[in-house]
């Protein structure tokens, strides 16, 4: 055993490659033990053990700085960087993260889960060391990009201004069949071998400073050299793209060859400026059922289950496809977690996939709404974050009619602080004319997203949770965009309204609070925004009004709903119970929930505390 010997970097240089390809499968097995166990990202993983274990022979992290993006393909990176014996707690309370973090290892400089962001990083740092005078030898950044990452945009404003800048950057290209694939030749091996070295590229740039000094015809031989260069290249490699930014290009090689990783990467370090190591990974490799998954390859462990809200999400989606024509779907990079796929199977032609490129894929549906048609955008409620300028100006402000359905909304547990979908409520609540809506079980979703393409005509955005779903009997259901009184109590002292899953625990509360002789009146808002005002009548004739939500409590939906009550003059003392600003940890949503008092119990105990 190899792996059990291996507590840092270091302890990688002392292996010959033989024994590097037995530590290759001990951890391929420490990883599908890890993640089957609780979950993660497999296929990614197992895709660059190779590739980590070069990137940590050749460069001496922490000094020099190993960036990855996205962050989920660190799990290798971590094993090897000191915390294999933490990794049996991955994604646990009190483990280990599923992506890099500061608090955990100096080997972990970002915390990057949202893709494509490591050639901006890498380009900060960079600036910052070459301004830094005092240390003689920074190290050098290296950037590890890839698993589709190079689809997002704001990779190639990095990759711009990294060419344009000249700044001295390892950038490593893994491309797993999720990003790049340039055509292997014979001859295209030995180009890549010749110019990967160093040596070759020196005597090169002393033939063009002689051609160039040369009286009369210098500046003629000098672009003569240039001009065959550059037509080989464009002939030959078509990721000369690369280099007319600036960056220099080295590739493809074999990412599961330790060896030749390792000469590629030296001799990259070697050259002035930023240079780009293009490898080919096998995304799952070595696990038989990831690399036989056609879909993803294992990237995660998750699936779609009966009964959830993608479920109902999905089949709706299905059912609308088939009455309406003109209803196409939208996602960025995840058809199958977001529950598109099975509208792509039946609609191939109405369903499009456009990349880890969420400000793209929103504007792309403000063409489609403006030339007639309906998109659905399905988006993890997280990732709509980061393209919300364009929900507000290129949706909102043109009033097109797109459907945002927003899945893993609120707290989401093992993913981390950059997983929880708890800002989508208060930015999607400011842009102007937007529907709102939070279903409270899997038949409201049903319903809201029915309601949300036949009687809405602006952009709409649903949200529901990652949790299982409530099934709800046909009672218990509302209509239109009316809320729904879930729980009629008597008399006027107490109203709690529960914002989508949270109506759950509401009901459960005022049923223990009739114990203390409060029989409180709950309400299931359904549309967050505009408000029904028969609820905002209702509850303003109380003395007391709780609202509770699983988003940001300054700015979400009780702050709407306090806003309201206060325009109606009315004299309720109101309590609004959310989620307060802070980064939230990794840990089972509904032990974050309860610690945060947003629980049956906590609803109980604030009520008693301002209403006895």
């Amino acid at each position: 055993m190899y792996l059990e010997h291996i507590d840092g970097p270091a302890d990688l240089r002392r292996l010959d490659y033989d024994e590097l390809d037995e530590l290759a499968t001990e951890i391929r097995l420490l990883l599908v033990e890890a993640v089957t166990a609780h979950g993660g990202h497999l296929g990614s993983n197992l895709g660059v053990v190779e590739l980590t274990l070069a990137l940590h022979r050749v460069f001496d992290s922490p000094h020099d700085l190993i960036l990855w993006d996205t962050g989920h393909q660190a799990y290798v990176h971590k094993i090897v960087t000191g915390r294999r014996d933490r990794f049996a707690h991955l994604r646990e309370e009190g483990g280990l993260s599923g992506y890099p973090s500061s608090s955990e290892s100096e080997h972990d400089v970002i915390e990057n889960s949202h893709a494509s962001t490591v050639l901006s990083y890498a380009y900060g740092l960079a600036t910052a060391r070459q301004l830094d005078t005092v240390e003689e030898d920074p190290g050098r950044i290296v950037a590890i990009i890839g698993d589709g990452s190079m689809t997002g945009g704001m990779a190639f404003e990095g990759l711009n201004n990294l060419g344009h800048s000249g700044r001295d950057v390892t950038i490593v290209l893994n491309d797993n069949g999720r990003s790049y694939a340039p055509t292997v030749s014979k001859l295209g091996e030995s180009l890549v071998r010749i110019r990967s070295n160093p040596i070759y590229m020196r005597r090169q740039r002393k033939l063009e400073s002689i051609a160039h000094s040369l009286p009369k015809v210098g500046r003629v031989a000098e672009r003569s050299i240039s001009a065959t260069k550059a037509a080989i290249r464009q002939f030959w490699e078509p990721p000369a793209f690369f280099e007319d930014l600036g960056v220099r290009y080295l590739g493809p090689f074999d990412g599961h060859d330790i060896e030749t990783v390792e000469k590629a990467l030296d001799n990259a370090a070697q050259f002035d400026g930023p240079s780009l190591v293009h490898v080919l990974t096998r995304k799952g490799r070595g696990y038989a059922p990831a690399e036989n998954d056609t879909i993803k390859l294992m990237h995660d462990t998750g699936s779609i289950k009966d009964g959830s809200y993608t479920a109902a999400f999905m089949e709706t989606l299905c059912k609308l496809g088939e009455e309406h024509p003109n209803v196409v779907a939208v996602t960025a990079a995840m058809p199958d977690s977001t529950g598109v796929l099975a509208f792509s199977d039946r609609f191939p032609d109405r369903c499009f996939d456009v990349g880890i490129a969420e400000q793209h894929a929103v504007t792309a549906a403000a063409g489609m709404a403006l030339g007639g048609l309906i998109p659905v955008v399905a988006l993890y409620s997280t990732f709509l974050t980061r393209a919300i300028d364009q929900v507000n100006l290129d949706v909102g402000l043109l009033g097109q009619h797109v459907v945002f359905c927003l899945d893993r909304a609120g707290i989401t547990g093992d993913d981390g602080p950059s997983h929880h979908g708890i800002l989508d409520m208060v930015l999607c609540t400011k842009v102007p004319g937007m529907t709102v809506m939070a279903p409270s079980s899997y038949q409201e979703l049903q319903v809201m997203m029915v309601d949300a393409v036949e009687l809405c005509d602006g952009p709409v955005s649903i949200r529901w949770p990652k949790t299982a779903a409530v099934m709800a009997g046909e009672h218990d259901v509302g209509a239109g965009l009316e809320a729904r009184k879930a729980r009629k109590g008597s008399g006027d002292r107490v109203c709690i309204i529960g914002v989508g899953k949270m109506l759950a625990p509401a009901i459960e509360a005022a049923e223990i609070l009739v114990d203390d002789g409060i029989d409180a009146t709950v309400w299931d808002p359904r549309i967050v925004k505009p408000l029904d005002p028969t609820m905002l009548q209702d509850a303003a004739q109380h003395a007391v009004v709780v609202t509770i939500e699983d988003g940001f409590r300054e700015g979400g939906a009780g702050t709407g709903i306090q806003t309201a009550l206060e325009d109606l003059e009315a004299r309720c003392r109101i309590e609004v119970m959310g989620v307060p600003i802070e980064y939230i940890q990794h840990a089972a949503p509904d032990v974050i929930l309860a610690r945060m008092g947003l629980d049956a119990s906590g609803i109980v105990e604030t009520v008693r505390r301002i209403a006895l």
